[in-house]
This record gives C-alpha cells, sequence and structure tokens, in this order.
C-alpha cells in the first residue's frame, strides 16, 4: 500500500494561491506549525510540483496574476471568504 500514489487536482488559480502559501510557510519558523517532521516530505514534494507546473511564478507581472486568482478564489467561495476575513 506504501507505493499507492494519489493525484490531486486543483485549478490554475488554486495552484498558484496555495505555492505562494506554501513559499511563505516554508520561509517561516515552521517548527510552530509542522510539528510532525514526516510532514516535511509531502510538503516540499507538493510544492516542487507545483513550481515546476506553474510558469507563472516566474513572470514578471506575477504578483498582478497571484492577486488576480486571489481575489477569482475568494469570490467563487462567497460568504465563507467573508467570514475568514473578519
Amino acid at each position: 500500500m506504501h507505493d499507492t500514489e494519489i493525484t490531486i487536482q486543483l485549478t490554475s488559480d488554486e495552484a498558484l494561491v496555495l505555492s505562494d502559501w506554501l513559499e511563505r510557510v516554508q520561509m517561516t519558523d515552521l517548527s510552530r506549525l509542522v510539528d510532525d517532521p514526516a510532514a516535511w516530505a509531502p510538503i516540499h514534494r507538493l510544492a516542487g510540483t507545483l513550481d515546476k507546473a506553474l510558469p507563472e511564478i516566474f513572470a514578471a507581472d506575477y504578483a498582478e496574476r497571484l492577486d488576480a486568482a486571489r481575489r477569482r478564489l475568494k469570490e467563487s467561495m462567497g460568504s465563507f471568504a467573508e467570514e475568514q476575513d473578519d
């Protein structure tokens, strides 16, 4: 069973926002957030996979693309996103 892989599907907006978040999380003091050393393997694998799949992260207008993706995702979440901003 340990060789079984799981596929996760994300929209390009979800992937871009998640990639940015993972990058920021990896650059902080993660010992507070990631208290299980085994969690690092999937975190790094996911971040690396997203980096390879998202040429947008190297675009000159990356910040604008990221902001637009965040806006679209918040809009798609409706009232749930508004509750999280409070």
